[in-house]
């Protein structure tokens, strides 16, 4: 049984990983300060033995009593929507929240692993992305935050690597869905579904034409926790390389939920990525991962979940 912290872990993909590693047979401890994550996500975990939940916010210095195996840094607004409302905690948590992290796996020995994103390669001028591409991102754009807080707590996480010793881990994580997105989270398909459920107009930014590669939540927490027990050192891309555009998408849940939706267009948001989609050749090569949920099966779960939390 290993002992292992999860920070964010009341989050979307935190509760996931939470329980992926309960059912491994793993201690969890679970910490979250509810900014963006929610108590609902972790209530069926709570009375679970191997399962503790402590309140707080990791931009303050981090106390646990014990061994830690495993810290998983997932602590951060995520949506474009949340960092663009909470800028400076966003900026704080990826660089004072890494080093409290990375400090508390330096004091327990532990092994770290940050969640990083595909946000590092900004509007990218390389198709599709590798780990070895240095990205294309605004500094001092509304986006900035998000982005330079995760490019920053990258370069955190290797100097500890390199300078203290500490065993570390970085994942790039693209876009991912299912079962426990914030209905108002504001990325695409939370939005999409929550419209198209409501028979309301569906909101696709600029042409639509920009493009995403959307991953099934269980495939992205199989290879995180491949990630983390394999030897690998460097950055590593973990999402479904199915790309689509945005119309596409809209049009696909519109017809999954048989919704008399109607497709509406907006202004494309500053530094929106026109392109986005990962090159898994290394997590394919290095962890024998690959996704293996459809975008079908995946949209049919996450629109059910919906369907529940919303009475519809």
């Amino acid at each position: 049984m290993a002992r292992v912290l999860i920070t964010g872990g009341a989050g979307f993909l935190g509760s996931h990983l939470c329980e992926k590693f309960l059912a491994a047979g793993d201690e969890v401890i679970c910490m979250d300060n509810f900014l963006t994550g929610s108590p609902d996500n972790v209530a069926h975990l709570i009375g679970n033995p191997n399962f503790t939940f402590i309140e707080h916010d990791v931009t303050n210095y981090i106390y646990i009593s014990g061994d830690l195996d495993y810290i998983l840094h997932f602590a951060s607004p995520a949506s474009p929507f949340d960092y663009l409302k909470y800028p400076i905690q966003t900026l704080k948590v990826g660089s004072i929240g890494t080093m409290h992290c990375l400090g508390l796996a330096k004091e327990k020995h532990a092994r770290f692993l940050l969640a990083s994103t595909s946000e590092v390669y900004g509007d990218p001028l390389v198709h599709p992305q590798t780990e070895e591409y240095w990205g294309n991102v605004n500094p001092v754009g509304i986006r900035g935050v998000y982005d330079e807080a995760k490019r920053f707590a990258e370069a955190m996480t290797m100097a500890y690597q390199r300078y203290h010793g500490v065993e570390t881990r970085i994942v790039r994580i693209f876009n991912t869905y299912g079962p426990r997105m914030r209905i108002n989270d504001g990325r695409a398909i939370p939005a999409f579904i929550s419209q198209a459920l409501d028979n309301e107009d569906v909101t696709v930014f600029g042409d639509g034409m920009q493009t995403r590669s959307v991953c099934y939540v269980s495939d992205l927490v199989e290879g995180i926790r491949r990630l983390l027990l394999s030897d690998e050192l460097e950055p590593t891309n973990i999402g479904n390389p199915d790309e689509l555009t945005m119309l596409d998408l809209a049009k696909e849940i519109i017809e999954l939920t048989g919704s008399k939706s109607k497709i509406i267009f907006k202004d494309l948001p500053q530094d929106d990525p026109k392109v986005r989609k990962p090159n898994t050749a290394k997590a394919i090569r290095t962890l024998n991962w690959h996704a293996v949920v459809n975008r079908h099966e995946g949209l049919e779960k996450t629109i059910a979940d919906f369907r529940k939390r919303l009475g519809k």
